[in-house]
């Protein structure tokens, strides 16, 4: 069989397994399936994942779900305003021997896992945030002077409430770049809000159960690298990621008079990776011009900044994102 052959066989196997993962999930979590994937992709790009929603919405239930269904170790840090580095990260105390001795013994805190949750990340302090800017980037810590790795594989997971302002603290552009994607949880509709209050308020609900492992999902993370991606894909990332900077020479008028900073190089790597996320996630073996203009918006929306005078007209930036990729869509038709 030929090295082709094998990639072809080892995507169609991991594209079977995340269909029971997600079958899995959905026992617990109804209704959200797009919600489902892009976090779900978030894992399978070895990212990290941004969810906007008002509280209620299933984003806890979403992530404690992930970690049993990935076989991943979760935590879980509910962020305040008095909450410090080191109740995230851990501290080092003064420990007295049974021969009199004392030395110092680290107390591993809750970063320490494969997949942490953090719950209203815009409640802690600036400080407090930036304890995250390195685990991030790096999967590992500085204590005391020593690194200390996290977990393999290693995620975050973080919620936030795009309504509450006052005790909040906007996070800074260079941690919100650190988010793979922004996903955004909505209502659901009518019949899916039947189907969520008859499961939930009976006797027993169903149960999600392990799909993968954590050794799989590196093996998962690996094979999806390995994903082959088509020069139209890599031309039309290139496109729609420098179109959405206002200094750009391709920038439409729409973005120079909206826009005030956009997108870095960070984001057409995201979008390297999460198109072939989606292609996975979809059953099929290698990404389109479509899976591009399907995660713009979970991709960008969070790497763009709208002007004071696009605020004051009450523009969007998802509009904006919108514009640029139907734009680019048009112009790729019509050549």
């Amino acid at each position: 069989m030929s090295e082709t052959e094998d990639l072809v066989t080892e995507i169609e196997a991991l594209g079977e397994k995340l269909a029971r993962a997600k079958a899995s999930i959905s026992k617990k979590l109804i209704g959200q399936e797009r919600v489902v994937d892009l976090t779900l992709a978030s894992l399978l790009c070895g990212g990290h994942g941004l969810l906007i929603g008002l509280p209620g919405l299933g984003k806890t239930r979403l992530v404690e779900t992930l970690s049993t269904v990935m076989g991943l170790d979760g935590s879980r840090v509910q962020f305040t305003p008095d909450l410090m580095p080191a109740d995230i990260l851990g501290s080092e105390v003064l420990e007295k021997k049974k021969g009199g001795e004392r030395e110092f013994r680290f107390i591993e805190g809750p970063i320490f896992c494969q997949l942490l949750m953090a719950d209203e990340i815009n409640r802690a302090s600036p400080r407090t945030q930036s304890a995250l800017l390195q685990a991030m980037q790096e999967k590992q810590v500085t204590v005391a002077g020593e690194e200390r790795s996290l977990g393999s594989p290693f995620h975050v997971l973080a919620t936030q409430n795009p309504i509450e302002q006052e005790g909040t603290y906007p996070l800074p552009e260079a941690q919100l770049d650190r988010f793979l994607v922004q996903i955004d949880v909505e209502y659901p509709d009518r019949d899916t809000e039947r189907d969520i209050i008859i499961a939930t308020t009976g006797i027993a609900e169903e149960e999600a159960t392990a799909v993968f492992t954590a050794e799989e999902l590196r093996q998962a993370q690996r094979l999806l690298r390995r994903m082959p991606v088509g020069d139209a894909v890599v031309d039309l990332i290139l496109d729609l990621v420098r179109a959405c900077r206002p200094d750009d020479d391709t920038a439409p008028d729409f973005v120079r008079e909206n826009v005030s900073w956009g997108p870095g190089p960070r984001a057409a790597q995201a979008l390297m990776l999460t198109v072939r996320a989606e292609a996975l996630l979809d059953g099929r073996l290698a990404p389109s011009t479509a899976d591009v203009i399907r995660m713009a918006r979970p991709v960008l929306s969070h790497r763009m900044a709208l002007s004071f005078a696009a605020r004051a007209r009450g523009v969007e930036l998802s509009e904006v994102i919108d514009q640029v990729a139907a734009r680019l869509t048009a112009e790729a038709a019509a050549a």
